[in-house]
Parts: structure tokens; C-alpha cells; sequence
């Protein structure tokens, strides 16, 4: 066996069932206001195949994210690279869709590709931790009209 056969990938998964048909919740995750009124505080548009879309945060206002859109599929899927924290390389987001039924859509989001050392790991436990937030205020915004971040940072 070589090294590879043994080599762990950082990779997890969070999701979440939202009480509303998949194509609003495409929609509030692909349009930038919408996108801003629960998650980010400034985004330069919307999540598009084959553009590059800065997100700002409001706990890092003097920080712009630059997503890489790299597929989109409506109602299905939103494939993207950012990157890493204070690292020089990137990481891959697909957030898949599925309707469940005509008023419930799983959302999940797996997120990989940490190089595997300390600062890896850490780096994937925090992103697990937002994409966690995300889709908890993403269903709090669909499904009550509130916005969970809001004075959290």
C-alpha cells in the first residue's frame, strides 16, 4: 500500500429540512438581497455559473470572500470554491437541494479539500460551525421572516 490509500480527507456534511418549496429556497440562497438579509452583509451579486462573487461578513467588515462559482444547476445544486483561512489554497462547497415534499427541501452542504495538518482541521471545525449557522438562519428567514444573525457578531 502506498501513502495514499491511507490518507484521511477532511470533508463533512451539515443539512437541514426547510418547510418551503426548493425553489424558494434556491432563490434565497442564489440572490443577493435575500442572501443579505440572513447570512452575509454585502454581496457583489448573484451566485452564478462561471463568476466570481465577493461576500463580506459583518464580524470581518474589512474582508472580502471571493466565492468562484463553478456550477449551478436551479433547484438542485451550487457548486463553489473559496478560500481557506489564512491559508493559500481553497476548498470546494456544493449545497445540494431535494425537494422531500411539494412545501420541504433538505438543503446540505459538504465542504472539503483542507490540506491535512492542524490548521486544516481547525479550519474545517470552524466552517463546519458556519455552514451549521447558515442553514439555521436560512430556515429561521424562509419559515419565520427573522434574521438570526442579526447582533450575533
Amino acid at each position: 500500500m502506498n501513502e495514499n490509500e491511507h490518507a484521511v480527507k477532511i470533508e463533512f456534511l451539515v443539512q437541514i429540512k426547510i418547510q418551503k418549496p426548493v425553489a424558494e429556497v434556491f432563490d434565497a440562497v442564489i440572490d443577493p438581497a435575500k442572501l443579505c438579509a440572513y447570512f452575509t452583509s454585502s454581496v457583489t451579486g448573484p451566485l452564478a455559473e462561471g463568476k466570481i462573487v465577493n461576500w463580506q461578513f459583518s464580524e470581518f467588515p474589512d474582508l472580502d470572500i471571493p466565492v468562484t462559482v463553478l456550477e449551478v444547476r436551479p433547484c438542485e445544486l451550487i457548486h463553489f470554491e473559496w478560500p481557506t483561512n489564512q491559508e493559500d489554497y481553497k476548498t470546494t462547497v456544493r449545497m445540494n437541494f431535494e425537494v422531500l415534499a411539494a412545501q420541504d427541501t433538505r438543503v446540505s452542504v459538504v465542504e472539503s479539500g483542507w490540506h491535512e495538518t492542524d490548521k486544516g482541521w481547525e479550519d474545517s471545525y470552524l466552517n463546519c460551525y458556519g455552514w451549521t449557522h447558515m442553514l439555521c438562519c436560512l430556515k429561521a428567514y424562509l419559515e419565520h421572516g427573522i434574521n438570526l444573525r442579526a447582533g450575533s457578531f
